[in-house]
């Protein structure tokens, strides 16, 4: 493993249209187009298109994107049901019950699931919902009324993480039935969820040969293809001390998705001392070996999910499951403002 030491720590790829800046060589000057989604995934979600489309073919490439993560959000839904589907808010809802009947796309998304808690050594497990639902509460409480945030007693979190063994999630494929066998289980797919979702639509846009498009799912970056010239796209790597303000570094992606997971994201402060969203399973407390962390692979779906079982492992056991899963590069940020990254992303720093 390469790693170098900066002043300033690389942190979250930010897709936003004023973070993502196109090559110097740009011949034709098309100008991108972008229209934003705010309801899915709780999340404001971006289509950018440099591909030179009319606006009715941009519009209805769109609104093609726009009903995949709509269909999807609905199914991974924790919180809400809705008419005619039964959901994992459903699934939840039902634990302990009969198994329930599912959309074929929920399980092929669970056995999905199950395929990366094995290759993660069960860092990726979407059973930690008793857990998550615990911090969950306490961090909007505490956001709610900073004056009165609270931290759980270990106590509860250790009586929760009881009832998250992977073994409870019961998958039927041939009758499309799911079943959790505790009542007091429940899936959290907010590690996963999102990038699955925006690997379909850009899978499904790629069918439709949308080549130089660009998803940013709030703040899943997918692209698929190249701009018309063949160049990719310099990508602002914003400063986490000074994220509104200042770029530590560019690089520069081509066809390929990024996530990154970061302590300084989504957090709620206790006595001084900000807790944020990632759990580690083993301590069930807010992962601290990194300031952040970022995936890059062309899967968005695998970046995501890996984003956060990496940020929950050491680094050495990180770069030894990066070393096993193709495709894959990382970019570690330590809290001292140290930067370790794979091999593969040393060509892709740009100025």
């Amino acid at each position: 493993m390469k790693f170098v030491r900066r002043g300033l720590i690389l942190c979250c790829l930010m897709g936003l249209l004023a973070g993502l800046t196109g090559c110097s060589k740009e011949p034709e000057k098309i100008e991108p187009q972008g229209k934003a989604y705010f309801s899915y995934f709780d999340t404001v979600s971006y289509v950018y298109s440099y591909a030179g489309d009319s606006a009715e073919r941009f519009e209805s490439r769109s609104a093609e994107v726009a009903d995949i993560l709509k269909e999807y959000h609905q199914l991974f839904d924790i919180y809400h049901e809705y008419s005619g589907i039964n959901n994992l808010c459903t699934v939840n809802r039902l634990a302990g019950g009969d198994p329930i009947k599912v959309d074929e796309r929920l399980i092929s998304f669970l056995k999905y699931a199950l395929d990366l808690h094995e290759k993660t050594n069960g860092e990726m497990n979407i059973l930690l919902g008793p857990v998550l639902s615990i911090w969950h509460d306490y961090r909007t409480e505490g956001l709610d009324d900073p004056t009165s945030a609270r931290l759980p007693t270990q106590a509860e979190l250790f009586s929760a993480a009881q009832h998250t063994d992977i073994s409870l999630l019961e998958i039927d494929e041939q009758n499309s039935t799911v079943r959790l066998a505790d009542p007091q289980a429940s899936i959290d797919v907010g590690a996963l969820g999102k990038g699955y979702a925006t690997e379909k639509a850009a899978q499904h846009l790629a069918t439709q040969d949308a080549n130089g498009y660009v998803l940013n799912i709030g703040g899943n970056i997918r692209i698929i293809g190249t701009k018309p010239d063949g160049s990719g796209w310099v990508t602002g790597v914003r400063d986490p001390k000074n994220p509104s303000e200042s770029f530590a570094a560019n690089v520069l992606l081509k066809d390929i998705s990024c996530v990154t997971s970061g302590s300084y994201e989504r957090f709620y402060t206790v006595a001084g001392k900000q807790y944020h969203h990632i759990i580690d399973k083993d301590t069930l407390w807010p992962a601290e070996q990194f300031a952040s962390l970022t995936v890059f692979t062309k899967d968005s779906g695998l970046a995501d999910a890996l984003s956060t079982a990496l940020f929950c492992m050491s680094y050495e056991d990180g770069t030894s499951l990066t070393e096993e899963i193709p495709g894959v590069d990382v970019l570690w940020v330590f809290h001292d403002g140290e930067i370790r990254y794979t091999p593969g992303l040393a060509d892709k720093f740009v100025d």
